[in-house]
This record gives C-alpha cells, structure tokens and sequence, in this order.
C-alpha cells in the first residue's frame, strides 16, 4: 500500500497541478485576459479605449486592436502603438478563438515571446522592434495553421529555427533585416509565395526548393551560394560544408526523434507495472472494492479540466495586421509617426490604419489595400482613383484625395462617418478612410460599368448602343434623386454635392446611376475649392463669388442636357475652350422652337414621336436649371416632380425600386486576411528608356512591398479633363497595368522622364479625345485605341 502511494504521488501531483492551472485558464474571460495583457505593457496611452467599464466586442464601445467576430476576440491588431515592456503569454493563450496576432512596429525587446502553445495561430506579426537572441529549433513545432510569419526588423541571432519547414500551410515568411546565421533549411514548403531572408548572415547553398524565389529573397547574405545568384555560384567546398552541417541537422533530429521514443517507451512501462499492482491488489480486495474505484474513477473524469475550442470559420478567414512592406529603412520613422498619432487620439484608430465608416459590405484593412493589384482610374481635382483588386479577387476604388487639410483627424473622421451613414439607392457612399496629414485616401465601392461621361463619350461598344432614350431617362431621374437626397440629408451644406457632373456619376447594374464624390466642401482647403469643384463654375460662382443649393442643381442641368444631345459640355473644361457650351446652344435653340435639332440622333433618330416630345420636354427642364439667375432654378423636389411626369407618359416606372445592387462581402480583417492567398512576388527594379535607368521609388505611405518593372518605354498617359499639364499621377504601366496599388502611385517619374527626354511633352487636345489614352514614344504621342 505504502510502495503504491509512493508511486502514485508523483503523477497525482502532476494531474492536480494541471487541473488547477487548466481551470485557472478556463475561467478568465475574454475581458480578464485583454486587461491582464495591457499591464504588461508600458505605455499603454494608444489603449485608452480599454476601459474596464466597457465591453472589448461591444460595437461602439469596441476596443482599439481589437478584432472581433460574433462577440469572441479574433485577433490583436495593436501595430504602431508605442507599446514596451513584456507580452504576457498567459494572456493570450486565454483568448480561445485567437487566430492572428500583430504587435508590429513597437518597441518591445528581449527574447521572442513563448507562443508555443497558441497553435491556433494563423498569422504572428512582431516586426519592427527590438527583440534578440535565438530562437529555439522547435519553437513552431506546434504551429500546423501558422500561414503568415513577419519577424523582420529585429536582433534575432543565431540558426534559423528547423520548424520552419514543418509548416506545411506557410504562405508569407519575412525574417529580413535580422543577424541570422547558419544555413537555411530545406523549406520544401508548396504554399510558400513570399519568402524574404535579405540582410541576415547566412551562409552556404541556397536550398533546391527555394529557386523559385527572386534573389533579392537572399540579398546582403555575403556567404549566400546558389544557382539563381548569377554571380555567386558555390563551390565544392561549399557544399561539402553544407553537407556537413546538414548531416549535423538530422543527426541532432534523429537523436531528439531517439529521446522522445525512449520517454514514450519508459512512461508506458511505469504505466504497466502501476496497472499490475492496482490488479494485483484487486485480487485480495473484498466485495465492493470494484464499485468504489468505479465511482472514483468517474468522479476524476468530471473533475477533469475540459478545453473548448472555439470555431470561428463559418466562410470566414484569419485577420492580417501587418501594415509592412517588403523593405526597410523608413519603418522604424513610419512606426514612430503611427505611434504618436495613435498617443494623440485614443478615439480615432491610428493613421496607419483602414478605418470603415460603413461595416455592412464586410471589413477590410490597410493591408488588403498593400497587397492589391490596381490601375489608374483617371485624375480630377480631388485627385487619383485607382482601381484595387484585393487578394480574394474582390475591387474597390481608392481615391488619393488632395487639398483636405482644413479639419484634424476628428473632425475629418467625423464627417466621413456622417457620408458613410447616407442610404440612398442612388448615392454610392464611401466604405472606409485612411488618415495622414499631408493626404487621405477614400474608399468606394467598384462599380463595373464605370462612368455616365465615358459611356458617352468614351464608349461606342454595345454598352453605349444600350444607352437609348428610356435608360437616358432613368438616368437622368436616378441622377435628380440622389441630389434630392443629399439636399435633405446635408441640407446644413452651402453646397451638399459641389463636383456633380457626368464623371462622378457612376453606372451599376440595369444602369441605374449613382452619384459619387459629394460632401466633400466642408474638408477641402478654402483656396483649392473653386479649382477643385465644378460647382464653382456656375455663373453665381463665377461672377459674384456666391453659391448654394441651386448650384448644385445648375450642375444637374448641365448633365441632362449633356444626356440628351451627346455633347461633351465646354462647362467641364477649366478654359471653356473646346466642348459644346450646351447651355447657350440650347437656350437658343429653345427661343427658335428648334430643339429637337440639338437631341442625339442616336436616340431621336429610332424613337417615335411621343417620345420625341418627352425628350423635348426634358430639354427644357435641362434648360430651367441652368438659367443664369439662382433664383429662377427650380430646386430638387421640383426638378424630380417634372421628370417623373415625362417618364409617367411613356409608361416607365419609377426608378430607384430594385434591390439588385449588391458588392460581394469584403474580405475582413476580423478573420478572413490570413487565409487570402497574395499575390506572388514580382520583379524588384525599374527601367525607363534604352538607358534601364533605375529609379528609386518610394510612396508617401510607406515602402513600396516590390518596386515596378518595364522592359520598354512606353507608359500609358490618360488626358487630363481640364487640360492642366499631365502630371505623374496619370502614369500607369502599358505591359503591365496591374501591380500592387501603392506601387502604382508613382509620384516622380514622369518628372524623371522629362529630364531624360530632354524637353516636356507636348500634346493637343480636343473634347472627343477625352477618355483615350495616349501612348508617349520619346517625346511623342499618338493615339490609342485602348481606354
């Protein structure tokens, strides 16, 4: 009995031990863990928003970094807060439906966190601090889900853990800007489509498996050989060396396989001989013994600690919240301007990051917009759009807005928000922002059909042989119901739109317009809105320096006779010349009772006589809007009222009744970015000209992940509706036009170009040239039959 206790002790100890550890973990709530974590820290000002009075899932009263999916914490995204001290391990291994952690550009030191046991993990981002030290060979052993690894930017030292190549699902591994040394492993990892090993001291050959990479993958490895390292091949001696070392390795694997299989066999003979005594003694027991093992056996199996994983999947991802490039000098200065940003404005997520204003199309971040592939939309007074394709194939159009540094972050987040709740069939509202002081970047919904002034215009496929005398209509009645809704909505506004005009109508399914880049006035700089703004081409504007609703309403005239003839209006150019002047070519065709002379003979032509009147009629609403005095505008409710009853005459119905619109939900930072699969690596230099003269190419947010790549000199330069000088955010890549979005904000090069060239270029233009691109060859451009 005594010998049976004394062999029994040890492992009862064990077990009571983890039961109560097990429990401990078990009962501290999500809310318990956060607050636990954020002590640990040391300077925890970006944190203000975890208040304990507060719930860190609860909607508005949501945490800052905390991402949430059906109440459960789903991921840390706490990059860029200026937080030191120590991660407490405990506290995360607490949150059970962890998928991604991200404590990126911080100033956290010492040894690599212990996070072993969150093998649940999806995505770890620790880049851009100051950890150190040797990270153990086994240390991912556990991670089978790990997908994305950013550890770049630290002091890590020492071999590249062995583990790595255990994790089957790695899809980004970024171990840059470290002091690594040793060999690399052999990664014979399929998934892997971004690999990063540049500026560490490795040496020896570059493994087989790994060729498929850029050597700048291997770059500022001085003792780095391989066959894609043109100039350095190795030597026999290399890989004997190799060889050697790799031997090293799996004997060090065979021997610990050895070890393990040696305590496996030793536990299960002391499991044995304490099953033999239990019987033995079994034997010599009297009636009952039975029974009362049986029921405390039972009583040991409730008292066992259960562990519940929670399964947060349903369709959904793991966030990513790496907010890096490929690169580096820059990011310790990006961290610390992220960093004091966040310290000034608990309530307003940091700069560096997406804010959504309107959460119903899913939620996306900063690093979807990195990793996206994008094209240059075209260029206006507020500034670029540029169409971005995200990772899971999903476009958005993101608006590099200029001239809006008249309001701080709050105000400028408060009146983003106030768009961002607007619901009207015909209004496009903005999903999210992203904050800097010197520019703002706006993000839209990406609607297919593109513009009403390209299907005009631009466009004479089968989409404009679509454009007949009914959808103009419904157009045009879509077009004066989005305005009476912001009328209503912004009534507070001098000018609720301000930049209405037919570029800024937008064309979802069944052509159903919708009305984009309102609301802006209140943010735009006092001495760049009447450049900006059509709305300040009016004659009120113009003459007297004075505008209001019934501007707005002159620009809705001005659109519908646009419609109606199919002229391109002289209004939208900033000198007037060239265009139509619509406005007094209609007016005079009214005063001669001529008006059916001015409609397009594309619509007047196949039409019958009854709507040949309503398009008379809607002619003179056109013309009642643009009368030079304000006074004698109708206003919105007006206008709508007079149109409806045209459109009642052919026997259409109204507008604006069909539920069909609808965008695919957006991939979420929530729990969706870990498992997109990004874009594989592209080439890392830039050539312009017979020269290959390489530039160096940075954007105002941030390191470019790759920089661009183009074999000849073409670039592809879009006409400036304003005939203002074309200015390099008009470039985009002729052989390539996709590439990463902030890739393509390529700030220099066209003045780059003009001094290689030698002289500017010069272009003539005319209103019919408007949306076709133009091909630069040298110094001169010919048309293009691509748009």
């Amino acid at each position: 009995m005594a010998v049976d206790w004394l062999l029994l002790r040890p492992y009862l100890l064990f077990s009571f031990t983890l039961i109560g550890l097990s429990s401990m973990t078990n009962s501290m709530s999500e809310y318990d863990a956060l607050l636990k974590l954020k002590k640990s820290f040391t300077n925890t000002i970006a944190l203000n928003s975890w208040d304990p009075g507060s719930s860190p899932c609860g909607g508005r009263t949501q945490w800052k970094g905390v991402i949430c999916y059906d109440g459960i914490v789903t991921g840390l995204r706490l990059e860029g807060f200026g937080l030191s001290g120590a991660i407490d391990v405990s506290a995360l291994e607490a949150l059970k439906g962890l998928r991604s952690i991200s404590f990126s550009n911080n100033s956290f030191s010492g040894p690599i966190p212990d996070l072993s046991n969150l093998s649940h993990l999806k995505a770890i981002y620790l880049s851009t601090n100051k950890f150190s030290g040797e990270i153990p060979s086994e240390y991912f052993a556990r991670m089978d889900w790990l997908k994305k690894l950013w550890l770049s930017n630290n002091e890590f030292t020492g071999n590249l853990p062995f583990s790595l190549s255990n994790l089957t699902k790695l899809i980004e591994l970024h171990l840059e800007h470290n002091q690594f040394s040793g060999t690399i492993p052999n990664f014979d990892i399929p998934s892997l489509l971004e690999l990063n090993l540049s500026n560490n001291e490795l040496e020896g050959e570059i493994p087989e498996s790994l060729s498929r990479f850029q050597p700048s993958s291997f770059a500022d490895n001085p003792n780095l050989c391989g066959k894609m390292l043109s100039n350095k091949e190795c030597s026999s001696q290399d890989k004997i060396d190799l060889g050697i070392v790799r031997y090293e390795e799996d004997s060090k694997k065979i021997i610990a396989t050895a070890v393990t299989f040696v305590a496996v066999i030793v536990s299960l003979i002391i499991f044995i001989i304490i099953r033999s005594k239990r019987k033995g003694k079994e034997d010599f027991d009297k009636l009952g013994e039975d029974s009362t093992e049986h029921n405390n056996s039972n009583n040991n199996n409730n008292n066992a600690p259960v562990e519940v994983h929670v399964t947060t999947s349903l369709n959904k991802k793991e966030m990513d919240s790496s907010p890096e490039t490929e690169s580096s000098p820059s990011s310790n200065l990006k961290g610390g301007e992220v960093a004091g940003e966040a310290r000034g404005a608990a309530a307003v997520p940091a700069a560096a990051e997406i804010v959504m204003v309107n959460e119903e199309k899913g939620v996306f971040g900063m690093p979807d917009l990195m990793k996206a592939t994008a094209e240059v939309l075209g260029n206006g007074g507020l500034g670029s759009s540029y169409k971005a394709v995200m990772a899971n194939g999903i476009a958005v159009v993101v608006k590099r807005m200029r001239e809006m540094n008249v309001k701080g972050k709050d105000q400028f987040d408060a009146e983003i928000r106030r768009l961002g709740k607007l619901n009207h069939w015909n209004v496009l509202t903005p999903l999210a922002y992203h904050y800097r002081k010197e520019e703002k970047l706006v993000v839209s919904e990406y609607v297919p059909h593109g513009s009403l002034l390209y299907l005009l215009h631009g466009d004479h496929g089968s989409s404009h042989v679509e454009l007949n005398w009914h959808t103009r209509l419904k157009i045009v009645l879509g077009i004066a119901k989005g305005l009476g809704y912001l009328h209503t909505e912004l009534s507070s506004f001098d000018l609720p739109h301000g930049n209405l005009k037919s570029s800024n109508v937008l064309l979802g399914p069944d052509y159903e317009p919708l009305i984009v880049d309102y609301g802006f006035i209140p943010l735009i700089n006092p001495t760049s809105v009447s450049q900006a703004m059509f709305a300040y081409k009016t004659p009120e504007a113009t003459e007297h320096n004075h505008v209001n609703h019934k501007s707005d309403v002159y620009c809705l005239g001005i659109i519908i006779l646009e419609i109606l003839t199919g002229k391109f209006p002289s209004q939208y150019l900033n000198t007037g010349k060239g265009g139509v002047d619509v406005v007094q070519c209609v007016a005079s065709a009214i005063s001669e009772e001529r008006e059916t002379e001015l409609l397009d003979p594309e619509i007047s032509n196949i039409t019958s006589r009854n709507s040949l009147g309503q398009m008379v009629r809607l002619l003179h609403v056109g013309a009642a809007c643009t009368m030079r005095s304000p006074d004698q505008r109708p206003d919105t409710a007006e206008v709508i009222r007079r149109i409806e009853e045209i459109q009642s005459e052919g026997g259409q119905e109204s507008s604006g009744s069909s539920t069909n619109r609808a965008m695919q939900v957006l991939p979420s930072l929530r729990d969706g970015y870990a498992d997109s699969i990004p874009t594989p690596p592209l080439s890392s230099s830039l050539s312009l000209a017979e020269n290959h003269e390489v530039l160096s190419l940075r954007d105002d947010f941030g390191e470019f992940p790759q920089n661009l790549s183009f074999s000849k000199r073409e670039i592809l330069l879009e006409e400036n509706r304003d005939r203002r000088p074309i200015g390099s955010d008009w470039i985009r890549p002729l052989q390539n036009p996709k590439r990463h979005l902030f890739s393509t904000l390529l700030c220099s090069v066209v003045d780059r170009m003009r001094q290689t060239a030698g002289k500017r270029p010069q272009m003539k233009t005319t209103a019919a040239h408007f949306h076709r691109p133009l091909i630069w060859h040298g110094t001169n451009f010919h048309q293009s039959s691509q748009s």
